[in-house]
């Protein structure tokens, strides 16, 4: 597996893009970017001769999700979401672009995922958990074989996404970590949605949210 990653738009999202090795096939996830900043990635990514197969948004807020639509028109690529946030894409309102003076539209999902199914590029497989908290609709991403999750705005390095938004639950974001993220192996390699990366086992020993 290659790993490329930016941090884009106006709240420092993390973007990345995984490449399978073999087959230069690769998912973009969380496209939070401006156009400009679209076209740039797309060069880097012809560049090196991937093809951006999917595109995967761990929940439905602006800042993952503000790519979409120059990414499916240059690209024609598939668009993945949680069927819960599904609604999120094409509802300024819900997406909270209005909160940041935009009106966000996103093309609608091409498909929808959900806990427990695979997500295949190239020869890499990844299985998604429902995990949410920050949102209705919040996923996980994890591969068991390459041992590494993106957790969207689940889980930060020494922090764990708001839960103080329309549709957050603090209640459900604690049953996702500790239920759910927290029973992942502890070398696995944490990539969030903001901020740098961690360890599941790191977390489990210092992030002060799992330790009350």
């Amino acid at each position: 597996m290659l790993l490329h990653s930016w941090v884009v738009g106006p709240l420092a999202t993390n973007c990345y893009i995984v490449i399978c090795e073999r087959t230069g096939e690769s998912l973009i996830i969380d496209p939070g970017f401006s156009e400009k900043e679209a076209k740039n990635i797309l060069k880097e990514v012809a560049r090196c001769g991937f093809k951006v197969k999917q595109i995967l948004n761990t929940h439905g807020h602006v800042d993952h999700i503000s790519g979409n639509g120059i990414l499916k028109r240059l690209t024609g690529t598939d668009i993945l979401i949680h069927k819960d946030d599904a609604s999120m894409l094409t509802d300024p309102s819900r997406n909270l672009s209005y909160m940041l003076g935009y009106s966000i539209i996103s093309p609608e999902a091409d498909r929808l995922v959900k806990d427990g199914e695979t997500v295949k590029v190239g020869d890499l497989k990844f299985t998604v958990i429902h995990s949410p908290g920050h949102t209705k609709g919040s996923i996980s991403l994890f591969s068991e074989e390459e041992k590494v999750v993106f957790t969207g705005d689940a889980l930060f390095a020494g922090s764990i996404g708001r839960t103080d938004l329309p549709g957050s639950s603090f209640e459900e974001m604690m049953h996702s970590l500790r239920d759910k993220l927290m029973g992942l192996p502890e070398e696995t390699v944490v990539y969030p949605g903001h901020g740098g990366k961690t360890t599941i086992g790191r977390e489990k020993r210092v992030n002060p949210f799992l330790l009350v």
